[in-house]
C-alpha cells in the first residue's frame, strides 16, 4: 500500500508502535497510579484529587457494582453527568469491574434519554441531581434497575460541599423537581464499596470498554462498540506522537470539553492520565469569562478544544491577558478549524494551534498534525501510528494523491461495530477493515490529508453530529406541520446551524412554534435557529424531498 505521508512523519513517531503494551484500560490507569501516586490527577471547583485517591475512589465504587449491586461482568452502566470530579471516579470504577460504560449527554430530552438506554440495555445509571427529573420521565421505560444520585459538589470538601450543594439547588434553583425513592447517594456508593474486598476482574483488550452514542456516518444515534484494545491502541498511538512536546507527569491539560465526548474522553482523560498530566475540569465552559478565572489560578500548558470554544475565548479581551509562558499545545477537533481563528489564537498565546481529526468510530484519533507546525496549515494532518487511510472513489477503489474521495480509515482503534445493528455496520466498516467515513477529502502529494466537504447531509454544530432525518421526525409530529425539510447553514459561532423549511398544516403556525417545540424534544444544539416557511419544498419524481435544491437557495 503507498503511504506517502511517512516521510513527513515526525522522527519520533514510527508508523509501526506496541498497541497492545497494555491489557486494559484499568491496567493503564494502574501503572500512572503507581508512577504518579501523589500528583493531582484531576482538579474542579478548587479541590484537587491525586492519582491514589481517584484510585482507591474508584475502586470502592467498582466495589460496591460489583458486591453490593451484584451486577454481571459486562454490565451496561449509563454515566450522565457534567465535566465533575465524580466523572472519572465512575468510570474508572466502572471499567475496573469488567462492566461497560454507556456515556449519556446530560443535556438530553426524555426522548433521546429513553432511546439510549433503551438501546444500550444498560442496566445502572450514575446521574447528576440537575437531570434526575429527566431519568424519572422515562426510566420506566427502561431497563434501569440502579440509580446513583450524585450533586454537583459531592467530592468537595466540607463545608464547601453543603455550601455549594445548597446553592445548586435552593439558591440558583438548577434542580428540578423530581421522584426516584430508591436512587442511592453516590458518596454512600463509595461508603459502602469501601466496607467490602474488591475482586479483580479479568479485563481484556477484546472486551468492550465503551458504548458511545453516535449519528454515525449514516442515521440515527447507535453505540459505537469501543473495546479496551481500541481505546488502549488510540492513547498508545497518539500518546507516541505528542511525546517529544510534553513532559511526563508534569503538564496541567484544560479539560473544558465535556467528557463524555469521545474527543475529550480519549485524549483528555485517557492520553493525558497515561501521561501523569492534571486534568483542570471546567464545569461549565460556556461561562466564559469564571472559564477564564479558572485558567488564570492554575499552571496551565495544554488545552484540547473545538473552534468554536477557542473562538469564545479570543473574544474576551481578559483572555489575552493570561500568563501563556507555560503553554505549549492547543489540540483542535471535533469540527474544522477556522483560519482566522488559528492565526488569532497564535497571535494571542503565542501557540500554534493544531489541528486533529477522528470520530466516534475511531476512538477518536485518526490523523494529527506534527506538533512542530509553526503555523496553520489547513490540513487534518498525517494518519497516526499502526493507521492507514486511503482516498476512495464511490466503487470503493483507492484514489491517487489530489484526487478527491471518501476517506477511509483502518487501524487498531477503528471500532467493532455498531451495537446491535450488523446492517449498519457492514455499510461503513468493510471486510478489509476500512471504516468509511463519509467525509469527502484530498490526500497531498506528500501525504497530508484536507477534508473538502462531507458526504451525505449530516451537519456538524460545535463539534457534533447532527442528522437532518431526526430533526425532521421530530418536527413533523407537530400538529400544525404538513411537510418539513431541514438543512445545515453557516453559522459564525457554531460552525453550522439548522434550518428549517415548513409548509404549514396550521395557517397559525409561527417560526416561534416550531422552535419552542423543538425545544422541549430536543438537545439545545439540535434545535433550529432558522425557520423559513414555504408553500410545498422541492421533491423529485418519486415524492423525495430535495435538501440539496434547499441547500442551493442560501
Amino acid at each position: 500500500m503507498d503511504r506517502p505521508w511517512l516521510a513527513s512523519y515526525p522522527s519520533h513517531a514510527p508508523h509501526q508502535i506496541d498497541v497492545e503494551a497494555f491489557s486494559s484500560i484499568p491496567d493503564v490507569f494502574a501503572r500512572s497510579v503507581q508512577k504518579y501516586a501523589d500528583r493531582p490527577a484531576f482538579v474542579n471547583m478548587g479541590k484537587s484529587l491525586t492519582y491514589r485517591q481517584i484510585s482507591e475512589r474508584a475502586q470502592a465504587f467498582a466495589t460496591f457494582l460489583q458486591q453490593d449491586l451484584k451486577l454481571a461482568r459486562g454490565t451496561r452502566v449509563a454515566v450522565m453527568m457534567p465535566n465533575l470530579l465524580q466523572y472519572p471516579i465512575a468510570i474508572f470504577g466502572i471499567l475496573q469491574a469488567g462492566m461497560t460504560v454507556v456515556n449519556v449527554n446530560p443535556l438530553y430530552t426524555p426522548r433521546e434519554l429513553e432511546h439510549q438506554l433503551k438501546d444500550s440495555g444498560a442496566e445502572a445509571i450514575v446521574i447528576v441531581a440537575n437531570f434526575a427529573h429527566t431519568l424519572a420521565k422515562v426510566i420506566g421505560q427502561t431497563s434501569v434497575k440502579h440509580i446513583i444520585l450524585t450533586q454537583i459538589g459531592d467530592q468537595l470538601d466540607f463545608p464547601k460541599r453543603q455550601l455549594v450543594n445548597l446553592v445548586v439547588r435552593h439558591v440558583k434553583r438548577m434542580v428540578p423537581d423530581y421522584a426516584l425513592p430508591d436512587a442511592i447517594p453516590f458518596n454512600s456508593a463509595l461508603a459502602r464499596g469501601a466496607r467490602h474486598t474488591f475482586e479483580p476482574v479479568r479485563v481484556t483488550l477484546d472486551d468492550l470498554a465503551f458504548l458511545q452514542y453516535t449519528g454515525g456516518t449514516t442515521g440515527v444515534a447507535k453505540g459505537a462498540m469501543l473495546t479496551h484494545g481500541n481505546i488502549v491502541a488510540n492513547m498508545q498511538q497518539a500518546h507516541t506522537w505528542i511525546s517529544d512536546v510534553i513532559d511526563e507527569g508534569g503538564e496541567w491539560i484544560v479539560t473544558a470539553l465535556p467528557l463524555y465526548h469521545i474527543f475529550c474522553l480519549t485524549a483528555n482523560c485517557m492520553i493525558f492520565t497515561k501521561a501523569g498530566a492534571t486534568n483542570l475540569l471546567i464545569t461549565n465552559p460556556r461561562d466564559i469569562p469564571n472559564f477564564i478565572k479558572e485558567l488564570a489560578r492554575y499552571p496551565v500548558t495544554c488545552m484540547t478544544g473545538v473552534n468554536t470554544l477557542f473562538n469564545a475565548l479570543l473574544n474576551r479581551p481578559e483572555f489575552a491577558q493570561l500568563d501563556f509562558s507555560r503553554w505549549k499545545l492547543a489540540l483542535g477537533g471535533g469540527m474544522a478549524v477556522q483560519h482566522a481563528v488559528a492565526d488569532k489564537w497564535q497571535k494571542i498565546t503565542g501557540v500554534p494551534l493544531i489541528e486533529a481529526y477522528g470520530l466516534t468510530e475511531t476512538s477518536p484519533a485518526a490523523m494529527i498534525n506534527p506538533l512542530t507546525l509553526k503555523e496553520y496549515n489547513g490540513m487534518i494532518g498525517l494518519p497516526l501510528p499502526n493507521t492507514d487511510a486511503q482516498i476512495r472513489d464511490g466503487e470503493g477503489r483507492a484514489l491517487p494523491a489530489g484526487e478527491r474521495g471518501e476517506l477511509c480509515i483502518k487501524g487498531p482503534q477503528v471500532m467493532k461495530g455498531y451495537w446491535n445493528r450488523p446492517d449498519e455496520t457492514a455499510k461503513v466498516l468493510g471486510e478489509d477493515g476500512f471504516l468509511a467515513t463519509g467525509d469527502i477529502a484530498v490526500m497531498s502529494t506528500t501525504g497530508y490529508f484536507k477534508l473538502v466537504d462531507r458526504k451525505k447531509d449530516m451537519i456538524l454544530i460545535s463539534g457534533f453530529n447532527v442528522y437532518p432525518n431526526e430533526i425532521e421526525d421530530v418536527v413533523a409530529n407537530h400538529p400544525g406541520v404538513l411537510e418539513v425539510a431541514c438543512i445545515g447553514v453557516q453559522d459564525e459561532k457554531t460552525g453550522e446551524a439548522l434550518k428549517l423549511f415548513v409548509v404549514k398544516r396550521d395557517p397559525a403556525l409561527t417560526a416561534e412554534d416550531v422552535i419552542a417545540y423543538c425545544r422541549e424534544n430536543l438537545t439545545n444544539y439540535k434545535v433550529p435557529k432558522q425557520v423559513e416557511f414555504r408553500t410545498e419544498l422541492p421533491k423529485s419524481n418519486v415524492g423525495k424531498i430535495l435538501r440539496r435544491e434547499l441547500r442551493t437557495t442560501q
